[in-house]
């Protein structure tokens, strides 16, 4: 049984701030995923990883930005991790990521919802930093570990492909 981390009374502002965040960083997972189970799961292991770091956390420093950098990292590793397990082609793997989940069928997901799961996935994210989750292009680049041009250029290329997709306009192909 692993050992049980008992928390210090500074731990405790680290613990409303990272509190605080947890919804934020699961609407940006099921975003990001498009499944409601994976996305939990990422949430709990960001979660996990934020408080075993805590230590190298400054405080006053922005708890979503680091915390969305967590989630986004053990994201793409458990991409790859997948990957590796199924030896699953690069161009199929992209495409089972904008494919809807089998149990999220029947829910009927909204217009907004399907669309951006229609996205390539470097323009979802994008999408979802700057546009759902409030962040600057300059944060949202840091978070993702590309220069900020490449994130305006992928924000507003995500932006047409939705209005597109949305205005039923013909299918859009992705293109990086």
């Amino acid at each position: 049984m692993p050992e049980r981390i008992t928390p210090s009374s500074g731990d405790e502002g680290f613990r409303r701030e990272l509190m605080g965040v947890l919804p934020h960083l699961r609407a940006f997972a099921r975003g990001l995923c498009g499944r409601h189970d994976f996305a939990d799961d990422l949430v709990q292991e960001t979660a996990v990883k934020a408080w075993t770091a805590r230590e190298r956390y400054q405080q006053g420093t922005n708890m979503r930005a680091w915390t969305f950098a967590i989630l986004r990292n053990h994201y793409l590793s458990e991409l790859r991790k997948s990957r590796r397990q199924t030896d699953v082609e690069d161009a199929d793997m992209e495409r089972m990521l904008v494919m809807d989940a089998d149990q999220e069928a029947p829910l009927h997901l909204g217009d907004m919802e399907a669309a951006l799961q229609k996205l390539a996935p470097e323009r979802r994210e994008a999408v979802l930093l700057v546009g759902a989750s409030g962040f600057s292009y300059e944060e949202a680049a840091d978070i993702a570990g590309c220069p900020i041009g490449t994130m305006k250029s992928r924000v507003a290329r995500a932006r047409g492909d939705l209005t597109r997709m949305l205005a039923d306009e013909p299918e859009i192909t992705a293109v990086r």
